[in-house]
Protein backbone atom coordinates (compact mmCIF):
# COMPACT_ATOMS: atom_id res chain seq x y z
CA UNK A 1 0.00 0.00 0.00
CA UNK A 2 1.43 3.38 -0.71
CA UNK A 3 2.51 5.76 2.11
CA UNK A 4 0.14 9.15 1.83
CA UNK A 5 1.99 12.11 1.70
CA UNK A 6 -0.67 13.73 3.94
CA UNK A 7 -2.71 11.47 6.33
CA UNK A 8 -4.88 13.79 8.60
CA UNK A 9 -6.75 12.37 11.34
CA UNK A 10 -9.23 14.23 13.53
CA UNK A 11 -7.37 17.22 12.90
CA UNK A 12 -8.79 20.04 15.09
CA UNK A 13 -8.09 23.47 15.53
CA UNK A 14 -9.35 26.91 18.10
CA UNK A 15 -8.57 30.01 18.46
CA UNK A 16 -10.70 30.49 21.76
CA UNK A 17 -14.31 29.87 20.92
CA UNK A 18 -14.01 29.47 17.20
CA UNK A 19 -13.57 26.34 15.57
CA UNK A 20 -11.33 26.31 12.56
CA UNK A 21 -11.15 22.91 12.12
CA UNK A 22 -13.66 20.01 13.26
CA UNK A 23 -12.16 16.67 13.31
CA UNK A 24 -11.02 16.88 9.59
CA UNK A 25 -9.85 13.54 8.33
CA UNK A 26 -8.66 13.39 4.66
CA UNK A 27 -5.21 11.77 2.87
CA UNK A 28 -3.49 12.51 0.10
CA UNK A 29 -1.42 10.66 -2.37
CA UNK A 30 2.00 10.82 -3.70
CA UNK A 31 1.86 12.00 -7.46
CA UNK A 32 -1.37 14.22 -7.12
CA UNK A 33 -2.91 17.60 -7.64
CA UNK A 34 -5.18 18.17 -4.82
CA UNK A 35 -7.66 20.96 -4.47
CA UNK A 36 -8.66 22.17 -1.14
CA UNK A 37 -11.35 24.30 -1.91
CA UNK A 38 -13.62 26.08 0.41
CA UNK A 39 -15.46 29.49 0.96
CA UNK A 40 -13.73 32.43 2.82
CA UNK A 41 -13.34 31.53 6.38
CA UNK A 42 -13.61 27.14 6.02
CA UNK A 43 -10.44 26.71 7.62
CA UNK A 44 -8.25 26.11 4.28
CA UNK A 45 -5.85 28.67 5.39
CA UNK A 46 -5.47 26.87 9.11
CA UNK A 47 -5.62 23.26 7.43
CA UNK A 48 -2.37 24.62 5.33
CA UNK A 49 -0.12 26.07 8.52
CA UNK A 50 -1.15 23.00 10.18
CA UNK A 51 0.80 20.88 7.32
CA UNK A 52 3.30 23.49 7.27
CA UNK A 53 4.24 23.37 10.92
CA UNK A 54 3.11 26.95 11.21
CA UNK A 55 0.08 26.43 13.96
CA UNK A 56 -0.28 23.82 16.66
CA UNK A 57 -3.55 21.70 16.75
CA UNK A 58 -5.12 18.33 17.98
CA UNK A 59 -5.44 15.37 16.63
CA UNK A 60 -2.86 13.14 14.20
CA UNK A 61 -1.07 14.26 11.39
CA UNK A 62 1.56 13.06 9.12
CA UNK A 63 3.41 14.82 6.69
CA UNK A 64 5.95 13.09 4.27
CA UNK A 65 5.68 10.44 7.27
CA UNK A 66 6.87 13.35 9.61
CA UNK A 67 4.94 15.14 12.31
CA UNK A 68 4.85 19.04 11.83
CA UNK A 69 4.95 20.44 15.33
CA UNK A 70 7.96 18.40 16.00
CA UNK A 71 9.97 17.40 13.05
CA UNK A 72 9.04 20.89 11.07
CA UNK A 73 12.84 21.92 10.02
CA UNK A 74 13.20 18.45 8.34
CA UNK A 75 9.67 18.45 6.75
CA UNK A 76 10.82 21.56 5.31
CA UNK A 77 13.60 20.35 2.99
CA UNK A 78 11.57 18.28 1.40
CA UNK A 79 8.41 20.73 1.05
CA UNK A 80 7.58 24.28 -1.38
CA UNK A 81 5.18 26.75 -0.01
CA UNK A 82 4.06 29.81 -2.48
CA UNK A 83 1.88 32.05 -0.85
CA UNK A 84 0.07 34.95 -2.99
CA UNK A 85 2.63 36.36 -5.56
CA UNK A 86 1.94 39.99 -4.25
CA UNK A 87 3.98 39.31 -0.79
CA UNK A 88 7.47 39.71 -2.45
CA UNK A 89 8.81 43.34 -1.10
CA UNK A 90 8.65 45.80 -3.45
CA UNK A 91 12.28 46.60 -3.38
CA UNK A 92 13.43 43.50 -3.43
CA UNK A 93 15.57 42.66 -6.52
CA UNK A 94 15.38 39.32 -8.76
CA UNK A 95 18.87 38.16 -7.88
CA UNK A 96 18.19 38.72 -4.19
CA UNK A 97 15.17 36.72 -4.16
CA UNK A 98 16.99 33.80 -5.74
CA UNK A 99 19.90 34.32 -3.30
CA UNK A 100 17.34 34.55 -0.41
CA UNK A 101 15.87 31.28 -1.39
CA UNK A 102 19.18 29.75 -2.21
CA UNK A 103 19.85 30.46 1.57
CA UNK A 104 16.53 29.19 2.99
CA UNK A 105 16.08 26.17 0.62
CA UNK A 106 18.25 23.24 0.37
CA UNK A 107 17.20 21.77 -2.60
CA UNK A 108 17.15 24.82 -4.73
CA UNK A 109 18.94 24.74 -8.25
CA UNK A 110 20.26 28.40 -8.62
CA UNK A 111 21.19 27.90 -12.01
CA UNK A 112 18.03 26.12 -13.28
CA UNK A 113 15.79 29.24 -11.93
CA UNK A 114 18.70 31.76 -13.79
CA UNK A 115 17.73 29.61 -17.28
CA UNK A 116 13.80 30.16 -16.50
CA UNK A 117 14.32 33.79 -15.91
CA UNK A 118 16.40 34.66 -18.95
CA UNK A 119 14.02 32.83 -21.55
CA UNK A 120 10.89 35.01 -19.43
CA UNK A 121 13.49 37.87 -20.29
CA UNK A 122 13.60 39.08 -16.61
CA UNK A 123 16.68 40.72 -15.85
CA UNK A 124 18.73 40.12 -12.24
CA UNK A 125 19.06 43.43 -11.65
CA UNK A 126 15.34 44.48 -11.61
CA UNK A 127 13.20 45.26 -8.23
CA UNK A 128 9.90 44.21 -7.74
CA UNK A 129 8.52 47.36 -8.09
CA UNK A 130 9.58 47.52 -11.45
CA UNK A 131 8.01 44.35 -12.43
CA UNK A 132 4.05 43.73 -13.97
CA UNK A 133 1.92 40.93 -12.05
CA UNK A 134 3.32 38.78 -14.99
CA UNK A 135 6.72 39.56 -14.28
CA UNK A 136 6.04 38.51 -10.90
CA UNK A 137 4.88 35.64 -11.68
CA UNK A 138 7.38 34.45 -14.08
CA UNK A 139 9.47 34.97 -11.03
CA UNK A 140 7.73 33.11 -8.71
CA UNK A 141 7.77 30.29 -11.27
CA UNK A 142 11.33 30.38 -11.75
CA UNK A 143 11.34 29.92 -7.50
CA UNK A 144 9.02 26.98 -8.09
CA UNK A 145 10.93 24.81 -10.92
CA UNK A 146 14.02 25.12 -9.17
CA UNK A 147 12.96 23.67 -5.81
CA UNK A 148 13.40 19.56 -6.26
CA UNK A 149 10.61 19.22 -3.62
CA UNK A 150 8.23 16.29 -3.08
CA UNK A 151 5.20 18.34 -2.05
CA UNK A 152 4.36 22.24 -3.29
CA UNK A 153 1.62 23.97 -1.62
CA UNK A 154 -0.11 26.81 -3.36
CA UNK A 155 -2.25 28.97 -1.30
CA UNK A 156 -3.89 31.24 -3.83
CA UNK A 157 -0.66 32.33 -6.08
CA UNK A 158 -2.55 33.80 -9.07
CA UNK A 159 -4.49 36.26 -6.69
CA UNK A 160 -5.10 39.50 -8.66
CA UNK A 161 -3.40 38.25 -12.01
CA UNK A 162 -5.11 38.28 -15.16
CA UNK A 163 -6.92 35.21 -17.16
CA UNK A 164 -3.55 35.23 -19.53
CA UNK A 165 -1.03 34.72 -16.55
CA UNK A 166 -3.25 32.72 -14.50
CA UNK A 167 -3.70 30.47 -17.29
CA UNK A 168 0.32 30.63 -18.05
CA UNK A 169 1.31 29.83 -14.56
CA UNK A 170 -0.70 26.74 -14.57
CA UNK A 171 0.39 25.06 -17.63
CA UNK A 172 3.75 26.06 -17.01
CA UNK A 173 3.46 24.19 -13.76
CA UNK A 174 2.09 21.12 -15.16
CA UNK A 175 4.45 20.67 -17.60
CA UNK A 176 7.36 21.72 -16.67
CA UNK A 177 7.24 20.85 -12.56
CA UNK A 178 4.61 17.87 -11.87
CA UNK A 179 5.28 14.34 -12.25
CA UNK A 180 4.34 10.88 -10.29
CA UNK A 181 7.17 11.87 -7.74
CA UNK A 182 5.21 15.74 -6.65
CA UNK A 183 2.23 16.29 -4.98
CA UNK A 184 0.95 19.46 -5.18
CA UNK A 185 -1.74 20.82 -3.01
CA UNK A 186 -3.45 24.12 -4.03
CA UNK A 187 -5.98 26.48 -2.60
CA UNK A 188 -7.95 28.74 -4.94
CA UNK A 189 -11.64 30.26 -5.35
CA UNK A 190 -11.28 30.37 -8.96
CA UNK A 191 -12.32 26.73 -9.30
CA UNK A 192 -13.09 26.73 -13.17
CA UNK A 193 -9.51 27.59 -14.07
CA UNK A 194 -7.91 24.58 -11.83
CA UNK A 195 -10.56 21.82 -12.57
CA UNK A 196 -9.25 20.09 -15.62
CA UNK A 197 -5.63 19.82 -13.89
CA UNK A 198 -6.62 18.19 -10.12
CA UNK A 199 -6.63 14.75 -9.85
CA UNK A 200 -8.28 14.95 -6.29
CA UNK A 201 -11.03 17.43 -4.67
CA UNK A 202 -11.23 18.37 -0.95
CA UNK A 203 -14.20 20.51 -0.17
CA UNK A 204 -14.26 21.69 3.19
CA UNK A 205 -16.57 24.30 5.03
CA UNK A 206 -16.71 25.51 8.28
CA UNK A 207 -14.07 23.50 9.79
CA UNK A 208 -15.34 20.12 8.22
CA UNK A 209 -14.34 18.40 5.37
CA UNK A 210 -17.53 17.78 3.30
CA UNK A 211 -16.16 16.20 0.18
CA UNK A 212 -12.89 14.13 -0.52
CA UNK A 213 -12.55 12.30 -3.80
CA UNK A 214 -10.43 11.59 -6.88
CA UNK A 215 -12.14 13.33 -10.04
CA UNK A 216 -12.36 10.00 -11.82
CA UNK A 217 -14.90 8.94 -8.85
CA UNK A 218 -16.72 12.60 -9.11
CA UNK A 219 -17.44 11.66 -12.70
CA UNK A 220 -19.22 8.16 -12.20
CA UNK A 221 -20.48 9.41 -8.47
CA UNK A 222 -22.32 12.70 -9.45
CA UNK A 223 -24.80 13.28 -12.26
CA UNK A 224 -27.03 16.14 -13.18
CA UNK A 225 -30.10 16.46 -15.37
CA UNK A 226 -32.23 19.14 -16.53
CA UNK A 227 -35.66 18.90 -16.72
CA UNK A 228 -39.12 20.70 -16.62
CA UNK A 229 -42.50 20.36 -15.50
CA UNK A 230 -43.81 16.63 -14.41
CA UNK A 231 -40.62 15.55 -15.44
CA UNK A 232 -38.96 17.57 -13.07
CA UNK A 233 -41.16 17.05 -10.31
CA UNK A 234 -40.73 13.39 -10.64
CA UNK A 235 -37.12 13.88 -10.54
CA UNK A 236 -37.01 15.72 -7.53
CA UNK A 237 -38.49 12.59 -5.55
CA UNK A 238 -35.46 11.16 -5.93
CA UNK A 239 -34.09 13.71 -3.46
CA UNK A 240 -30.89 15.54 -5.30
CA UNK A 241 -28.73 17.08 -3.44
CA UNK A 242 -28.90 20.68 -5.11
CA UNK A 243 -30.81 21.91 -7.80
CA UNK A 244 -31.57 25.73 -9.48
CA UNK A 245 -33.51 27.10 -11.78
CA UNK A 246 -32.19 28.07 -15.98
CA UNK A 247 -34.39 29.50 -18.34
CA UNK A 248 -37.49 27.82 -16.69
CA UNK A 249 -35.90 24.56 -16.68
CA UNK A 250 -34.64 22.80 -13.60
CA UNK A 251 -30.98 21.43 -13.15
CA UNK A 252 -31.04 18.77 -10.71
CA UNK A 253 -27.69 16.97 -9.10
CA UNK A 254 -27.67 13.55 -7.56
CA UNK A 255 -25.51 11.79 -5.68
CA UNK A 256 -25.16 7.85 -5.95
CA UNK A 257 -27.79 7.95 -8.64
CA UNK A 258 -26.88 6.41 -12.50
CA UNK A 259 -27.04 8.16 -15.48
CA UNK A 260 -29.39 5.49 -16.82
CA UNK A 261 -32.03 5.87 -14.44
CA UNK A 262 -32.15 9.74 -14.96
CA UNK A 263 -31.76 9.71 -18.28
CA UNK A 264 -35.67 9.40 -18.61
CA UNK A 265 -35.99 12.62 -17.26
CA UNK A 266 -34.31 15.03 -19.14
CA UNK A 267 -31.17 16.13 -20.35
CA UNK A 268 -28.39 14.15 -18.57
CA UNK A 269 -24.42 15.72 -18.14
CA UNK A 270 -21.59 15.08 -15.10
CA UNK A 271 -20.92 18.31 -13.34
CA UNK A 272 -18.45 20.37 -13.13
CA UNK A 273 -16.08 20.67 -9.80
CA UNK A 274 -17.34 24.19 -9.92
CA UNK A 275 -20.96 22.99 -10.06
CA UNK A 276 -20.26 20.13 -7.19
CA UNK A 277 -18.49 22.94 -5.33
CA UNK A 278 -22.06 25.34 -5.48
CA UNK A 279 -23.94 21.82 -4.76
CA UNK A 280 -22.21 20.87 -1.22
CA UNK A 281 -21.66 24.76 -0.16
CA UNK A 282 -25.29 25.93 -0.70
CA UNK A 283 -26.52 22.04 0.98
CA UNK A 284 -24.48 23.21 4.15
CA UNK A 285 -25.73 26.42 4.42
CA UNK A 286 -29.82 25.39 4.09
CA UNK A 287 -28.80 22.20 6.65
CA UNK A 288 -27.65 24.94 9.26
Amino acid sequence: MTTPIIDARGLTKRYGKRVALEDASFQVGPGRIVGLIGPNGAGKTTALKSILGLTPFSGELKVLGLDPRQQRDRLMQDVCFIADVAVLPKWLRVKQALTYVEHVHPRFDRARAEAFLARADLRPTQRVRELSKGMVTQLHLALILAIDARLLVLDEPTLGLDLLFRRAFYDTLLNDYFDKERTILITTHQVEEVENLLTDVLFINRGKVVLNASTEDLATRFVQVTASGEQASAARALQPIYEREIFGRVAMIFDGRSADELRVFGEIRTPSVADLFIAHMQSAAVAS
